[in-house]
């Protein structure tokens, strides 16, 4: 770590303390050549996957453009802002584990119609007929036959 004042690269941690609220290390440093005092804060860099469209472009994963999905099929749902930010946090947490670089749309589509489901069952209809593209009243019944009844889990 270089000193801010003489740019150095001799210093030394005088103290490390953990903020948990923030999920970063705070360390205090001296110059060894100046003598000064300065701190640095170390924070973990997560990067999201990129996203590789139907059409094969790619595009970077954007929070915002998820939730205002979500929200437009719970738009007029009796659902808590907090229980959107909840599923919206297991969605990227499901993505950051996948491990890969880059993740097609429809496994995240998938993962919003789970986290829709347990939402609320409306909502889940309202983006499925959106993400699947549904053209006739079939459509519709057929969406509604799986929450009804979910689908087993493959193995």
């Amino acid at each position: 770590m270089k000193c801010p004042f003489c740019n150095s690269a001799d210093t030394q941690v005088m103290d490390t303390r953990a903020n948990n609220e923030a999920n970063s290390i705070r360390r205090r440093r001296k110059c060894l050549a100046c003598d000064k005092r300065f701190t640095t804060y170390e924070k973990v860099e997560l990067h999201m996957p990129r996203l590789v469209k139907k059409d094969g472009s790619r595009t970077d994963y954007a929070r915002d453009k998820l939730a205002g999905s979500m929200l437009l099929a719970l738009r007029k749902r009796p659902v808590a802002t907090d229980a959107v930010d909840t599923a919206l946090d297991r969605i990227e947490e499901k993505l950051r584990s996948l491990g890969e670089r880059e993740v097609p749309t429809s496994r995240v589509g998938d993962l919003v119609m789970r986290e829709l489901a347990k939402l609320d069952k409306i909502a889940y209809i309202r983006f499925a007929s959106v993400y699947r593209s549904f053209e006739t009243p079939d459509d519709f019944s057929v969406a509604a036959r799986e929450i009804k009844q979910p689908r087993k889990r493959r193995k």
